[in-house]
């Protein structure tokens, strides 16, 4: 499956648009308060247990998106685009969210 931010896949044609989807992640609370816990991981300002959480949580929403593309039979996403939003009482969850059109390809 190619996924792409671009609108089209260069060197092929697209024969087909299937529709808009979208794969969803979220981290939960317990993640969050798992990984403030160990805070100490944090080095020059980054923290690589929260940044590992965000690709875990970054692939599944990719993956989802993938699978829902396999199921309409694409050859590709065109046009994908990741949002983070923080959800839930007072943001204590982040939602991953993964978009593009499945298209066909000639």
């Amino acid at each position: 499956m190619i996924l792409t931010t671009t609108p089209s896949v260069e060197g092929r044609q697209i024969t087909q648009y299937l529709g808009v989807l979208a794969g969803e992640a979220i981290l939960g609370a317990n993640v969050f308060k798992d990984l403030f816990a160990g805070i100490r991981d944090i080095v020059g300002g980054r923290s690589g247990a929260y940044e590992e959480e965000l690709r875990k949580a970054r692939d599944i929403a990719l993956q989802e998106l993938t699978l829902a593309a396999q199921q309409l039979g694409a050859d590709a996403v065109v046009a994908v685009d990741l949002d983070y939003e923080t959800v839930g009482q007072g943001g204590s969850m982040l939602m991953v969210t993964a978009s593009g059109t499945a298209v066909r390809l000639g």
